[in-house]
């Protein structure tokens, strides 16, 4: 039995309760909104493993709770989009889901997305602590056993898949990572999501350590293959 508590935020009663069936059979511990305000307080109440949030929901939308989900915790959060256009996903990935699926969509392909990104997350609150290191690129420093960054000695408000991504990306200066490679490496080998993610992450880094984000001199861009650190 898994005993990890799951959100889920829809306002369809029907797939509502056919997503509390199949997650309370798989053993998780499920609790439901029909709306986006409830849906927030409950997240801040229960403080799940794991939210499951539709796109289209009454009194606050997904995406705003998304958003501001993501600003106090990160938790997976899992979106449900009725949709299936693009900007949808896009946005979703902007504002900071780990990953979508477009309804109408298989509950087994569902379950497989909960599980794999529960394994993730279970899997890196419980990694052993890496050895004591610490990486520098000119006024930009990484602290990865104490978790912390610094540019120009101002601590860095980096997010822990940030942190992870750009600790990998410094370890490996000079070598240039492919968005497969860094999914395998950060995310898992079993993740089933849009690459374009690793995309999502990259700006949300350069916008906090880049002189000039749209111009990037450390984390550059390799056409057709994918990024790579210089400092």
């Amino acid at each position: 039995m898994h005993n990890q508590a799951v959100l889920v935020v829809e306002d369809e009663e029907n797939l509502l309760e056919a997503l509390r069936y199949n997650l309370e059979r798989e053993g998780y511990q499920v609790h439901t909104a029909q709306d986006g305000v409830t849906g927030l307080e409950l997240a801040r109440q229960v403080r799940p493993e794991l939210v499951l949030l539709d796109v289209m929901l009454p009194r606050l939308d997904g995406m705003e709770v998304c958003r501001l989900l993501r600003r106090e915790t990160d938790t997976p959060i899992l979106m449900l989009t009725a949709k299936g256009e693009e900007i949808d996903r896009v946005v979703g990935l902007e504002l900071g889901a780990d990953d979508y699926v477009t309804k109408p969509f298989s509950m087994r392909e569902l379950l497989a997305r909960v599980r794999a990104m529960l394994r993730r997350s279970r899997k890196q609150g419980d990694g052993a602590a890496p050895p004591n290191r610490v990486l520098r690129a000119g006024d930009l420093e990484l602290d990865v056993t104490g978790h912390t960054a610094r540019l120009r000695n101002e601590v860095l408000d980096l997010k822990p898949r940030e942190f992870e991504l750009l600790a990998l990306l410094m370890e490996h200066r000079g070598r240039a990572f492919t968005r497969d490679n860094i999914l395998e490496r950060l995310w898992g080998h079993d993740y089933i999501g849009d690459p374009r993610t690793v995309d999502v992450h990259i700006r949300w880094l350069r916008e906090k350590i880049e002189p000039d984000p749209g111009h990037p001199s450390r984390i550059i861009t390799i056409r057709g293959v994918g990024y790579r650190f210089e400092g």
